[in-house]
């Protein structure tokens, strides 16, 4: 917890075949954690060699002004979907 910024850091793991797309996980955190989207950045993730486990660090916050002044660009883009899955996003 950063009660100074106003967000949660929680960490997680993902066990699927493949390693997961950050936009499927930030859905999913924001369910599980009864949180809107806005709200939910995936810093980051990695796969161990060898394993269908993912371990993540995701940055939880009480307000989603705050996520866009405080989050780095390059995590609020990597957090968005591509062009060429635009598609694939409205499916999931």
């Amino acid at each position: 917890m950063n009660p100074l910024i106003g967000r949660r850091e929680v960490t997680f793991e993902v066990r699927e075949a493949a390693t997961p797309r950050r936009l499927k996980v930030r859905k999913e955190l924001a369910a599980m954690l009864k949180t809107d989207l806005d709200k939910v950045w995936v810093r980051q993730m990695e796969t161990k060699t060898g394993t269908h486990r993912t371990f993540g660090l995701a940055h939880v916050y009480d307000d989603a002004a705050r996520a866009l002044d405080v989050e780095p660009e390059h995590i609020l883009r990597r957090n968005q979907p591509s062009q060429g899955s635009a598609a694939e996003a409205e499916e999931e």
